[in-house]
């Protein structure tokens, strides 16, 4: 992989947190532009580590982590909502404000970005909720839609800023199988219109039928990286 073509580039990184735990091991790969990667393995292997740090939550204990050429080792923390503005982040329990209408949701995604123009921020929240097959639905609120809508509104929430990274964990956790293969062809939809997307997940049926990159990690190292993998954890 050139590196024009490199958006995340990892070397040697380790994480080690106070307890001792090492989380990450020495941890060496890169993903590329407009790539759609899973990343498996069992309980306690390091996926949730390596999503946080990618994130900044989590700072790498040593080696060097870039994302689009920039150091995350070298962000100060004034930067770090500056750069988690690049990503968008689907968790398995959708974390929507039940006070909240769906547009209302989105929007705010919008305005803690500095969107401030109510006409550029209802193109942009309409214009994705009807993406994920959801318009007319703005004036609903989260507890009025189904599981499977609720994830479509976050993926709307993580998508309305165009960002180049999008992190799903567990997207399809809480939901049926109909829901879950409507949620991964949104995904997928969503990687089609250019975004990177990084899918943490236990759902063994799904990534063996994708066939996409497959990233298997086990106690914090990469026990297998394949092109168009199965699930082997």
């Amino acid at each position: 992989m050139s590196d024009k073509n490199t958006l995340i580039r990892l070397h040697k990184v380790s994480v080690r947190y106070q307890t001792g735990t090492e989380a990450l091991k020495e941890v060496s790969l890169e993903i590329g532009k407009e790539e759609f990667v899973f990343l498996v393995g069992s309980s306690g292997s390091g996926k949730s580590t390596f999503i946080k740090t990618l994130l900044r939550e989590v700072r790498a204990t040593s080696g060097e982590l870039y994302v689009a050429g920039k150091s995350l080792n070298q962000l100060k923390r004034k930067e770090i909502p500056f750069y988690r503005r690049r990503l968008g982040v689907v968790f398995q329990e959708f974390r929507l404000l039940d006070d909240r209408n769906i547009f209302e949701n989105v929007a705010l995604a919008q305005r803690v970005t500095g969107v401030t123009r109510k006409e550029k921020i209802r193109k942009n929240v309409c214009g994705m909720l009807k993406t994920v097959g959801l318009a007319g639905k703005e004036k609903a609120y989260p507890k009025e839609l189904s599981g499977g809508e609720q994830q479509r509104v976050a993926i709307a929430r993580a998508m309305v800023n165009r960002p180049e990274i999008l992190l799903a964990d567990e997207p399809t956790g809480n939901l049926d199988p109909e829901n879950s293969w409507e949620i991964m062809r949104l995904l997928e939809e969503m990687n089609r219109l250019g975004t990177t997307v990084i899918v943490v997940t236990h759902n063994h049926e799904i990534v063996d039928q994708m066939k996409k990159r497959v990233i298997t990690v086990q106690k914090g190292h990469i026990v297998s990286d394949m092109k168009q993998g199965g699930y082997e954890a």
